[in-house]
């Protein structure tokens, strides 16, 4: 796995052709263990970094479509498996938990939901105070600049951007770590602003 913008966060990735762009999964180090993120299959490499790192005790599925590996990683780890309470009822694995806005998955780790995307309640994490997770709706197809899913896989526009001007009121936010696309390490709300005033303009 590659470290990140800290020392306690990683992420091993897959190139996605028919997008030209990286999907990640993220692994978050927790003093009550590792926190996994809509985790993709891993490598016999990084499973050995993972199992390095700790033991696996929360994984987040932030959407019903990135449900990736998560069941094995829970079998192999005994972790519980974090969902959208939104989605809880047509969700397509067991989860043993289910989140909403502003839930505290583990200590520092922070749930928002984000509404309009093309699954309902899709999760964003905030961790400590600093890094945002986002699973699908924001993404980034080109190293620096955010951007949101195609309208046509939009529940919602209007409301979608809504979520996206309320991560960018984040003052604290730095870092914007992609489910699909390119992370943003540094002045990650910047990023987020230009998305959430080109949205907005787009929109009157």
């Amino acid at each position: 796995m590659k470290v990140l913008h800290r020392p306690d966060v990683f992420a091993w990735s897959r190139f996605d052709e028919p997008r030209n762009i990286d999907f990640h999964g993220y692994a978050l180090v927790r003093a009550q263990g590792v926190v996994l993120v809509d985790p993709l299959p891993m490598s016999d490499h990084d499973l050995a970094h993972l199992d390095a790192l700790g033991r696996v005790t929360t994984i987040v599925i932030t959407n019903s479509d990135h449900v990736r590996a998560a069941a094995d990683f829970a079998a192999r780890s005994g972790a519980e498996i974090v969902g959208p309470t939104a989605e809880r009822d047509g969700f397509p694995i067991r989860c043993d938990r289910w989140a909403s806005d502003g839930v505290e998955l583990v200590p520092g780790v922070v749930a928002i939901e984000l509404h309009g995307s093309k699954t309902p309640g899709e999760l964003a994490l905030f961790v400590d105070g600093s890094t945002l997770i986002t699973g699908d709706l924001i993404r980034a197809h080109r190293a620096g600049a955010l951007t949101i899913l195609p309208d046509a896989k939009l529940e919602d526009r209007l409301v979608a951007i809504e979520s996206v001007v309320r991560l960018a009121a984040i003052t604290t936010l730095d870092a914007v770590l992609v489910g699909d696309g390119w992370p943003i390490f540094r002045d990650g709300r910047r990023a987020l602003r230009e998305l959430a005033d080109s949205l907005t303009s787009a929109a009157r």
